[in-house]
């Protein structure tokens, strides 16, 4: 989940002239980042990816309201707004099971209202409008506190798709094998590093 796109110390700018909350400010960040990203342009490839995510639908119903798009570029996937969940027509080229925990990846994060807990820290350290006055003073806690709580996150959505995985009768060997697919990557302000998620992936399935 890539979502955490504006950085404390450009939320001022990110509001621009209007008296908007942190959230506003959060949730038009989001929303520029969707309105840039292209749908997919490979019909077969995105019908893959849909039939999967329709599986995951079935299998672990009931599910809150969903917006699934398939869409082409950098972004592998990814959930916006708490709810809409975009993920890339590439997926089709992974093995089933492997595409699966990626979709089931993000679906933890919708079903564990990770963009409401991150809204309530965002709102708890800047609580009126969205200010150098509010944010110039809380911007090196605030984004200790975002990061920290972003990594949680990611771990608890990973368990969330090695659970979906069982559901469906897959081994947990799948899950791991994802996490390598998408490449070795080190620790950064959303995300914990590859190693630490294979880490945390282990510990829960002892």
């Amino acid at each position: 989940m890539r979502w955490l796109v504006v950085t404390v110390l450009g939320l001022t700018l990110a509001a621009g002239a209007c008296a908007d909350d942190i959230v506003d400010v959060l949730r038009r960040s989001q929303q520029q980042r969707l309105d840039a990203m292209s749908p997919a342009d490979d019909r077969q490839r995105a019908e893959v990816v849909l039939h999967s995510f329709e599986v995951l639908r079935q299998a672990l119903a009931p599910l809150p309201p969903i917006d699934f798009h398939v869409i082409r570029g950098q972004t592998i996937a990814e959930t916006l707004h708490g709810h809409i969940i975009v993920a890339n027509q590439s997926l089709a080229d992974l093995p089933e099971g492997e595409r699966l925990f990626v979709l089931a990846h993000e679906l933890g994060h919708v079903q564990q209202h990770h963009w409401l807990q991150m809204g309530l820290v965002y709102k708890r350290w800047v609580p009126g409008e969205v200010t150098p006055e509010q944010t110039d003073p809380v911007a090196a806690q605030l984004g200790r506190e975002a990061s920290g709580l972003a990594h949680r996150q990611e771990f608890e959505a990973d368990a969330y798709a090695m659970q979906a995985l069982r559901r469906l009768g897959l081994p947990s060997d799948v899950a791991f094998s994802s996490l390598r697919m998408l490449g070795l990557q080190q620790d950064s302000a959303t995300h914990p590093g590859t190693r630490k998620r294979l880490a945390s992936l282990r510990a829960g399935s002892d």
